[in-house]
């Protein structure tokens, strides 16, 4: 799972009022090369939460990103190298997903979250 989809996702348990961001546990992660897109990359900063790509970066091991981000930083190449590793390269690959306010897990096996809530929690 990339960071892309991470900052996409939150918890939608009955009664939870903030699902955003969950955290990560690792197990695994690894690294996949992706083509270099400096116009998806400029496009997408207004759209992810930017503090919750920096946390779940460093709990994957990456701590290149700045704690913020201005638009001007957009037009460094090593700037948008380092946001594109973190956002397309970085990959959960087994862990869990927790949510920040029940505390219900949710498994990530073969990079794949399983986000599926129970009946109860429908």
């Amino acid at each position: 799972m990339r960071l892309l989809t991470h900052n996409m996702l939150s918890s939608n348990i009955k009664g939870v009022t903030n699902g955003f961001p969950l955290r990560i546990e690792v197990e695994k992660v690894v690294e996949k090369s992706v083509d270099f897109n400096p116009d998806f990359l400029k496009n997408m900063l207004a759209k992810i939460e930017y503090k919750a790509l920096v946390e779940a970066s460093r709990i994957m091991g990456y701590a290149e990103l700045p704690d913020h981000a201005e638009p001007s930083m957009l037009e460094s190449d090593d700037f948008l190298r380092k946001f594109h590793h973190a956002l397309m390269e970085l990959h959960l690959e087994e862990g869990t997903l927790v949510c920040p306010q029940t505390g219900r897990k949710f498994p990530v096996n073969k990079g794949v979250p399983n986000m599926l809530l129970h009946e109860d929690e429908v």
